[in-house]
């Protein structure tokens, strides 16, 4: 991969000798393979036995997770918070094992729409709760630092399935709960649809 690294930015017209750049291809490198590295965890493995049997069936809410990830069009960074909610039937999981499966998509090239319905759909399989619901909400570089450079759109996407999907009143208690005040992005509408982009620019 160096040597790729190497190429690229003498395609760029950099001068790959000079001192500022010597190191350049071993920080991207490893940079990039840390960035990537969700490709190689093993979700089995990560829940491991985190999978308790508990007397409670109200919801759970893991909020504020942050999200960095790269977009699979351009390469370049979008980051936010991600929302996780589940209501369980009978088992609950280690809460620090959501933010982990987060990272664990998170840490692929993405799209953010496919990224929140993998989480949502890993724990719906690995826990079968009455509902899991996912938000997030996620600035783009892409749309920042190039094409439509509008710097201050956040991106926001959800799913939602089981009694999120189909009880009003349990997605209402979801999206009121991470709804930050001073009228910023809290949620999506109450569709629970998870919107699409063709990234074509």
């Amino acid at each position: 991969m160096q040597d790729i690294i190497r190429s690229l930015l003498a395609e760029l017209g950099e001068d790959v000798d000079r001192e500022g750049l010597r190191e350049t291809p071993r920080r991207v490198d490893k940079s990039l393979r840390f960035l990537t590295s969700g490709y190689h965890t093993d979700i089995d493995e990560l829940v491991n036995e985190a999978l308790f049997t508990v007397d409670y069936n109200e919801m759970v809410i893991v909020r504020d997770i942050d999200v960095y990830s790269l977009c699979e069009h351009h390469m370049l960074p979008f980051f936010g918070k991600c929302h996780v909610a589940y209501v369980p039937d009978g088992r609950v999981i280690g809460l620090s094992k959501i933010p982990r499966i987060v990272d664990a998509f998170a840490r692929r090239l993405q799209v953010q729409e496919r990224l929140t319905s993998q989480i949502a759909r890993t724990l719906e399989e690995k826990m079968r709760p009455l509902g899991v619901a996912v938000v997030m909400e996620a600035n783009h570089l892409c749309m920042a630092m190039r094409g439509v450079e509008k710097q201050n759109s956040v991106t926001v996407t959800s799913a939602m399935l089981g009694v999120f999907q189909h009880d009003a009143r349990t997605r209402a208690e979801f999206l009121g709960l991470i709804r930050r005040p001073g009228g910023q992005a809290g949620g999506p509408p109450s569709s629970g649809s998870v919107g699409a982009s063709d990234g074509s620019d």
